[in-house]
């Protein structure tokens, strides 16, 4: 049997490798690392891999991919899940399998394998892809398999078991939360975060949740200024300067990071059915997805931003699921990419203490115009506003007809 692993050279991929090999009869291990800007040490992980008992490793650089394919899609449907989550860590893992699929049929592999946990998210976002692009491809998923929980109640037996092993991982003490890291952000969950009260933005906690950014009491004193262009709804230039997605990504992380912009402190329903506390980091996420929405204020008509609007939570959730190859996400996606036709210029925001302010947007696309909105404009040119009788005379019928059939309108009561 050959299985591809998604592989961080971790002590917990670590123990899956050895694990799956010998569960699964001795079975041919395929270890794959993506780089989607975890900024991990990749250094020596194919030695490790291939001590740990890979037959074949693969350590793919996929950051320009996921910015182009991934991130900035999603920004142009102005995704956020739960009105605050900038679904960072939901964006990649569809493309973490991907790849995975990729590599299991180019090697004629029999599965996949991943080290989610049976209580997250992640579980289902791998799984949903792989029935999306290969429903014929088995999944091994050790932590729903009772054998493998029963071996591994703690970290500590899987420290004895790679020393038992000689399974080369350096078994550092555990920090007091799981971390999760990409291009787009990075999260915090899990121990001390496990108690909603608990404050993660208290001065004390400089050095656990400043990994992207710092706290806004440490931001500077001065306000800074960045310009974004944008054409079709992708930001092409930062303050001036044309770059790829990827090149956007790392420019806005560095300016947001600075300022201490795109914090999160969140309870968020995951889609298993119970709620978690998560902290994120999404400095540049943050500042793309304000601007973006600045520019659309500019030159998106009316009903089209309100019904691309009225989608954004079933887009967000579709991403959040899992459900990233899905037809309807696709068809979403479509109706997206129509309604960022005319979306192009530049935005100027003002970073400053952990806010993103709007200091200006202009567009050769703009949709307002100055012959009209002002009280001054010339009626005989734009708006008469003796128009306007006729217009709220007309929205106003059913209401005088069912005022009469029924009654005035009353406030109600809260009870």
């Amino acid at each position: 049997m050959k299985i591809v692993l998604a592989y961080s050279g971790g002590l917990d991929t670590s123990v899956l490798l050895s694990w799956i090999r010998e569960t699964y009869g001795n079975a041919t291990m395929i270890a794959f690392c993506a780089n989607i800007g975890q900024d991990d040490e990749l250094k020596g992980l194919d030695r490790k891999a291939r001590k740990t008992g890979a037959s074949e490793v693969y350590i793919d650089d996929l950051q320009e991919e996921f910015a182009r394919d991934f991130i900035f899609p999603m920004m142009r449907a102005g995704a956020i899940y739960e009105g605050q989550y900038f679904l960072g860590t939901s964006i990649a893992r569809p493309l973490i399998a991907k790849r995975m699929v990729e590599i299991a049929r180019q090697e004629k592999a029999d599965a996949i394998a991943h080290g989610a946990t049976g209580k997250g998210n992640d579980q289902v976002r791998f799984e949903l892809t792989a029935a999306a692009l290969a429903p014929g491809l088995q999944i091994i998923a050790p932590w729903r398999d009772e054998r493998y929980r029963k071996e591994f109640p703690g970290r500590q037996e899987m420290i004895d078991y790679c020393a038992a092993k000689g399974i080369p991982v350096q078994a550092s003490a555990r920090k007091p939360y799981s971390m999760d890291r990409n291009l787009l952000h990075i999260s915090y969950e899990a121990g001390i975060l496990e108690d909603p009260w608990y404050d993660a933005g208290d001065l004390k906690n400089r050095d656990y949740f400043t990994t992207l950014s710092v706290l806004p009491e440490d931001a500077p004193d001065k306000p800074e200024m960045v310009t974004l262009e944008f054409e079709r709804g992708d930001c092409v230039a930062v303050n001036g300067k044309a770059l790829n997605p990827l090149g956007v990504m790392r420019v806005l992380n560095r300016l947001g990071g600075k300022h201490g912009v795109g914090r999160v402190d969140m309870v968020e329903n995951r889609f298993v059915g119970m709620k978690s506390r998560g902290v994120y980091e999404t400095p540049g996420g943050a500042i793309l997805h304000f601007a973006h929405r600045q520019i659309e204020s500019l030159t998106m008509d009316r009903e089209v931003m309100h019904l691309r609007d009225s989608l954004i939570p079933r887009y967000a959730e579709l991403v959040y699921y899992g459900f990233w190859f899905a037809p309807e996400r696709l068809a979403l996606q479509a109706l997206v990419e129509e309604s960022q036709r005319t979306v192009s210029g530049t935005v100027r925001v003002k970073l400053y203490k952990g806010g993103i302010h709007a200091a200006g947007r202009k567009s050769p696309k703009s949709l307002y115009n100055p012959q009209i909105a002002p009280m001054e404009a010339d009626p005989t040119k734009a708006y008469n506003q003796d128009d306007a009788t006729g217009f709220i005379r007309l929205n106003g019928l059913r209401l005088r007809v069912n005022s009469t059939v029924n009654g005035a309108a009353t406030l109600s009561k809260r009870r």
